[in-house]
């Protein structure tokens, strides 16, 4: 039977380091890729540790799509609280998931110190229904799909180096939340048109967390 479970109010991102495809090369020096490939998964696992932290317990990862970091928060929520009506409560964890994303900035901050590099992620962040399942026979995979998690991959594919981008929608839960966001203005969005979107500060000094 195919699982799955729909949900009212979750938070995607997606990380990703468009510098890695131009750092990743097969040549005898770096052992046909073997040496990018470690550097990448050394960035991924220590990414995936910060998932360890109290703070990000209700932080999921979905998986990497090549050098792209896609987690999920919400996905976890009691069942049953998915319709109340405290709406703070049930938009806290989109400002974990921005603490999430500034923390992976600072982890590949430090990796690039100790190993000389420059890479910068440029992140999207969307919220809104998703569908969760498992798809598949062999190697079943868990996923979610669903409009807000489109949105969130334009917001990292249409988005700037070192940036959080978020939608419009986003940026005004982040903001009662206690985040400085900073209009962008209209971007095309491909399938969607012109969108209005935000930047998420990541001077985060809120005492909260």
């Amino acid at each position: 039977d195919l699982y799955h479970q729909s949900y009212h109010c979750v938070c995607v991102m997606f990380a990703s380091i468009p510098d890695f495809k131009e750092f990743y090369s097969e040549t005898d020096v770096n052992r046909e890729g073997l040496e990018c490939l470690r550097l990448l998964n050394e960035i991924i696992a220590d990414f995936d540790e910060l998932l360890s932290k109290p703070k990000f317990s209700g932080v999921e990862k979905i998986k990497t799509i090549g050098s792209t970091y896609m987690a999920a928060s919400g996905l976890n929520a009691a069942l049953g609280q998915e319709g109340l009506q405290d709406s703070e409560r049930n938009c806290m964890h989109i400002g974990v998931m921005v603490e999430f994303a500034v923390a992976l900035m600072g982890k590949l901050d430090f990796i690039n110190k100790h190993s000389f590099n420059s890479f910068k992620l440029r992140i999207g962040i969307n919220h809104g229904p998703v569908v969760a399942g498992v798809i598949g026979a062999r190697k079943p995979q868990y996923d979610i799909w669903g409009n807000s998690v489109n949105v969130a991959s334009r917001m990292d594919s249409t988005g700037v180096l070192g940036r959080i981008q978020v939608t419009e929608e986003t940026g005004k839960v982040l903001r009662r939340l206690g985040y400085t966001c900073y209009n962008r203005g209209m971007i095309k969005v491909k399938g969607k048109g012109e969108l209005s979107t935000y930047f998420v500060s990541t001077d985060l000094a809120r005492s909260s967390y």
